[in-house]
């Protein structure tokens, strides 16, 4: 009996032997890109997630361009990653909610490889209790925001991509955006919307082989 089963066992060890080798040939792997001298554009990029990005490309060399409404925040910024990386950003003072201010900020900063949509603003707090004017401006920043940032800076990275490689978009999510939480009605909408319009537009024929998209669930 036991020889029996040494030969049974003989005789599964190439097939699973060659099912291993084509695991390890076909396998995703992290694609690493490298950013030095690169222009990556984030917004949101005056504090939080957004400014410890910035910080991380200038550190790898990127070209960094930082989008958000507050100037004195820009500044701050601008100085801070100067200091840390002895690298000066380029900073744009545009609320995403406005296209035509966003649409400037992106034809001054130049062709983009690496566009980061990471602004994001929430209030906690029961539907029943929020002002519809609260939910407006959510859904404005987060979601509409992200639109205008997208539509304006899709056509030049998609001219420039033969002369400076391949590109990429970042959509900044969030945890919210994968499940509903008790008091971030609005927000957590916004955030499922950006996951609906990065499938969307992936899937659209926009990219082919100009930039990938990817739309991630950062904390929140």
């Amino acid at each position: 009996m036991a020889v029996v089963n040494l030969f049974y066992i003989s005789l599964l060890l190439p097939p699973l032997f060659l099912l291993f080798l084509l695991f390890l040939i076909i396998r995703p792997r992290p694609v690493q890109i490298p950013i030095k001298k690169r222009h990556v554009f984030i917004t949101g990029g005056s504090s939080g997630i957004g400014l410890a990005l910035a910080h991380q490309a200038a550190s790898e060399g990127a070209h960094v361009s930082i989008l958000s409404r507050s100037i004195d925040k820009l500044e701050e910024a601008k100085n801070a990653i100067k200091l840390s990386a002895g690298i000066d950003v380029a900073i744009f003072a545009a609320d995403v909610r406005d296209f035509e201010a966003v649409q400037r900020a992106v034809d001054e900063a130049g062709p983009i490889d690496v566009l980061i949509v990471n602004q994001g603003v929430f209030v906690a707090q029961e539907l029943e209790e929020q002002k519809l004017d609260e939910v407006k401006f959510i859904i404005d920043v987060n979601l509409m925001g992200s639109f205008n940032m997208i539509k304006a800076a899709l056509p030049g990275m998609k001219r420039s991509r033969k002369d400076r490689g391949p590109g990429s978009v970042a959509l900044m999510s969030s945890q919210a955006g994968q499940v509903g939480i008790y008091g971030y009605t609005a927000y957590s909408a916004s955030k499922f919307g950006l996951r609906g319009f990065s499938r969307s537009i992936a899937t659209g024929g926009y990219w082919g082989q100009y930039p990938c998209l990817s739309c991630i669930p950062s904390g929140y």
